[in-house]
């Protein structure tokens, strides 16, 4: 369960590979947005964008928890790189806090916040400005993930693949 030297616990595996394919679904949106959801990704998988991003925020904020509860325990880096790897990881980290903007677009322009058909938050009968601007930098966020998920990718090939190294493997 939890993680050692050698490797990442099973909790600390589950949070990264479900939240990767939980990301992963989250990024369908920006295909929804090529065709205005004229396409089976736009109506099968698009409409279930806020409440899969409400169920990561749960999922990010557990997984800060446990990642700091484990600090202690994780596998080593290698000193040549380690500040890189830490500012890629907090970046990604940061990244992963999307939802909070997502919420602040509903709710600031007066959608309310139902996930999973749960009503949360009531519609507004007025807008909440600040909330909505700050909500704005919601999709440049989520461009800046991306990014930063495929290079996170291309790292763990470039480290399986090249380097042969198994850091991959740590993670699996």
């Amino acid at each position: 369960m939890n993680d050692s030297k050698e490797r990442y616990g099973a909790l600390t595996r589950f949070f990264h590979w479900g939240m990767g394919l939980l990301i992963v679904w989250q990024f369908l949106k920006f295909f929804d947005r090529i065709n205005d959801g004229e396409h089976w990704v736009g109506q099968t998988l698009v409409p279930w964008h806020i409440s899969i991003g409400s169920l990561l925020l749960v999922l990010i904020v557990l997984r800060i928890l446990w990642a700091v509860g484990q600090r202690k325990n994780r596998p080593e880096q290698d000193p040549a790189t380690a500040l890189l790897v830490k500012a890629g990881h907090g970046l990604l980290y940061l990244c992963m806090l999307l939802p909070i903007t997502g919420l602040m677009i509903m709710i600031g322009n007066g959608y309310g916040w139902s996930p999973f058909g749960k009503q949360l938050v009531a519609r507004g009968a007025t807008d909440i400005e600040w909330m909505a601007t700050l909500g704005s930098v919601h999709s440049l966020i989520a461009w800046t993930l991306l990014i930063l998920v495929v290079g996170h990718v291309g790292m763990a090939l470039l480290h399986q693949l090249v380097k042969k190294d198994g850091v991959l493997r740590r993670m699996l």
